[in-house]
């Protein structure tokens, strides 16, 4: 069986830990969605956080009763961020996400300056390519942290979650294309839809798939 994240790497480090992750980076729509979490050991033990885990290895219903765990439970601290369709055309997505993850840092720092009074010593990063985050903090990153360590599975239910909660909006924004089922991933229904009724405002036009489109000049255009 596949060991389960916990608090192990937090409580080596010591001091204020948070773990950072982020969801979106392959779909053809949408924004790109990141948390920053800071788990106490209190609040990880919490009945309701049982069964905490990378945000692939659950389920649907189980990621949302976390998350919402998550966002109501007392020795919890968190951030979102994002970066938007337009920011992932113009910088790419790699460098949009580590802009999504910076704005989730500084909104966990607002929230952890109210509460703790104290900025955080260490972040966890799920990869091999960290973003910059300022000083004082160490950035730490940690390849599969998802599911190593407890503070980033928390960050990534809570950013997949966020993020899907997200695009079933913009599916009653721009209907049609199935952003509720798939969330904006390259599924055949999604790749159908997108020939039939071309790239909208919440297409990413720097992905491979729909630039092709746009290249072939004679597939409709939603404004």
């Amino acid at each position: 069986m596949k060991a389960r994240p916990d608090l192990g790497r937090e409580s080596a480090l010591g001091g204020v830990v948070c773990g950072i992750d982020e969801a979106g980076r392959g779909p053809w729509a949408g924004p790109v969605m990141a948390a920053a979490v800071v788990l106490t050991p209190a609040a990880a033990a919490h009945p309701g956080l049982a069964g905490l885990d990378d945000s692939k290895r659950l389920s649907e219903a189980r990621r949302t009763a976390l998350a919402d765990t998550l966002t109501t439970l007392d020795g919890i601290f968190l951030g979102l961020g994002q970066a938007s369709v337009a920011e992932i055309d113009r910088l790419n997505i790699l460098a949009a996400t580590h802009l999504a993850m910076a704005r989730a840092y500084e909104t966990l720092c607002a929230a952890l300056g109210n509460s703790l009074g104290a900025p955080c010593a260490h972040a966890l990063i799920d990869g091999n390519r960290p973003p910059a985050l300022p000083a004082p903090v160490q950035v730490h990153p940690l390849v599969g942290g998802d599911g190593k360590s407890l503070s980033i599975a928390a960050a990534s239910i809570l950013a997949k979650v966020t993020r899907d909660r997200l695009m079933v909006d913009l599916d009653a924004t721009h209907p049609g294309y199935g952003f509720a089922r798939h969330k904006g991933y390259g599924t055949a229904v999604h790749q159908a839809a997108l020939a039939r009724l071309g790239p909208c405002p919440a297409h990413r036009r720097s992905f491979k798939p729909v630039r092709d489109l746009l290249q072939m000049g004679d597939t409709p255009t939603i404004p």
